[in-house]
């Protein structure tokens, strides 16, 4: 098989090495000549090529920000696709994707979320390993095609991740909680901690708590400002959920209730139990 990734950042550069002995040809699509440049003397693809010269391999994986996904999927819709390739999306919402999505290639698209990541991007940042173990989402199964979604779940099998089916809906509003908002929080301890504080305090003393913090805000904004404005409902519902336990927590040490501020951090403690 062939295979097409269109978007070699950290996604799909890694995703590149992972699979290299499961494809025979790796064709590498990015508007960043850098990354072109890059994916090739890294070895992460045979060769670099547009659109164009994607349609006709068996698997295309679209490993680039929500809008720029729905964008080539209709461009994609536009060609005389193989009835049985197999379209793979990584958006870290998956259902606007799934909504516009073209009618014509919708049994081609398995709407996927692999639940893995770092706070780097670029081809350089691309790791073999970055999906092994980790758990891919697979949403609104029902709507793929039975072919598409036996040869997307071998892929991930191969990859050794742990996969997971959901509905669209579902996923996004858990993500908003689990992935999305925990990057608007370290943003924001980032900023907080520069408006008061100068550069030379801040490397003295920023220990391990902090840099775990704030590890997130090195993430791309850009990237992350397309994630929110996508999924902005259940975003804010999460930040609403985290204003009030953080009032609560204000207002436990402003009145001095510190046995329930205990067993408030107690009751936080559960969380790591279950991961």
């Amino acid at each position: 098989m062939t295979c097409a990734i269109v978007g070699l950042g950290l996604m799909g550069g890694s995703f590149a090495l992972a699979t290299k002995s499961y494809f025979e040809k790796i064709i590498g699509i990015d508007h960043n000549e850098t990354h072109q440049k890059q994916a090739l003397s890294l070895g992460l693809v045979d060769e670099v090529s547009n659109l164009d010269g994607a349609i006709e391999a068996d698997v295309i994986v679209l490993a680039i920000p929500i809008r720029g996904i729905i964008n080539v999927l209709k461009e994609i819709s536009c060609y005389n696709l193989k009835k049985d390739t197999l379209i793979i999306d990584f958006g870290s919402t998956k259902e606007t994707i799934i909504n516009e999505c073209p009618k014509n290639i919708r049994k081609n698209l398995v709407a996927s979320h692999p639940m893995a990541g770092t706070e780097y991007s670029g081809p350089e940042a691309a790791i073999a390993d970055l999906y092994k173990n980790k758990v891919m989402v697979v949403c609104n199964i029902e709507d793929s095609g039975e072919e598409q979604v036996k040869k997307a779940f071998d892929i991930y099998k191969f990859l050794e991740m742990k996969i997971k089916i959901m509905d669209a809906s579902e996923h996004d509003r858990h993500a908003a909680f689990i992935s999305h908002m925990p990057h608007i929080v370290s943003f924001s301890i980032a900023n907080s901690v520069l408006k008061q504080e100068d550069k030379e305090h801040i490397v003295a003393l920023a220990a391990g708590g902090f840099r775990d913090m704030s590890r997130l805000a090195k993430s791309n904004p850009h990237m992350w400002r397309d994630i929110f404005k996508e999924n902005k409902k259940n975003l804010l519902d999460s930040i609403d959920d985290f204003k009030s336990e953080l009032e609560k927590a204000k207002e436990m040490i402003e009145e001095e209730r510190w046995d329930e501020l205990f067993e408030w951090m107690k009751m936080g403690n559960k969380l790591h139990k279950i991961m």
